[in-house]
């Protein structure tokens, strides 16, 4: 028997879609998010987007202002860095504990999830390879065995998949070999059990991804400011 799995909420199928357009660059930095266009668009209640919009700004991604509306969260240097900070002691508290307690079928599924994303490279899929990058991140998050962890990690998924998604659009070849390379590296680093090795990998990557993201915006700020 499959596990019962409620419906995904009208709420949570709004909150989706924009999330999907502020992650994909479709709603950019800084830009208004009109409800009743946005309502009209996806033919629902001006409530569910006012609700839909109220659960992205829990996740970081949307800025409700009142009397002025709703704003897609800035991208700057300092939410860049603000997020990566905090990813990389959550992933790093995490990794250990994996480290220390994995089981043969949560090697198996890194081994799975590796080799898919391998896959999606050599078709030039990056849609499926930013989820899979994604999905493989959460599966070490099964030993976090921390409530607020978890519920901290799971809000900054949607901004950790706009950054890397910036990232792809911008460098997708060095970004994809360096987010390969660090899967490697860290599913040999748990095979080990070589806590100090993961614990730099993560420290690494983190880093690199950062400032992969950082360099985007500056790129996006050079190419804005020559065509103003």
């Amino acid at each position: 028997m499959k596990p019962f799995k409620p419906r995904e909420t009208l709420t949570e199928q709004v909150a989706r879609h924009i999330e999907d357009l502020i992650a994909f660059g479709q709603l950019h930095s800084g830009e208004r998010i009109y409800e009743g266009a946005m309502a009209r668009q996806l033919d629902v209640s001006h409530g569910s987007v006012r609700e839909g919009l109220l659960l992205l700004e829990k996740r970081h991604l949307v800025r409700n202002v009142p009397r002025k509306g709703a704003f897609v969260t800035e991208l700057d240097t300092y939410f860049v860095r603000s997020l990566y900070e905090v990813l990389e002691l959550y992933l790093c508290h995490t990794g250990r504990k994996l480290v220390r307690q994995w089981q043969t079928e949560d090697m198996e599924k890194l081994e799975s999830l590796y080799e898919r994303m391998l896959e999606c490279s050599r078709r030039q899929d990056m849609l499926a390879f930013l989820d899979l990058g994604i999905e493989y991140t959460q599966a070490s998050l099964v030993y976090a065995d921390n409530y607020f962890i978890l519920q901290a990690i799971q809000d900054l998924w949607p901004s950790a998949r706009r950054c890397a998604f910036l990232a792809f659009r911008h460098a997708s070849h060095q970004v994809i070999h360096d987010n390969l390379a660090h899967m490697r590296d860290s599913i040999d680093a748990i095979q080990a059990r070589d806590e100090a090795r993961l614990d730099d990998i993560l420290r690494q990557y983190a880093r690199q991804q950062c400032q992969q993201v950082l360099a985007c915006l500056d790129e996006q700020q050079a190419s804005d400011h020559a065509a103003g």
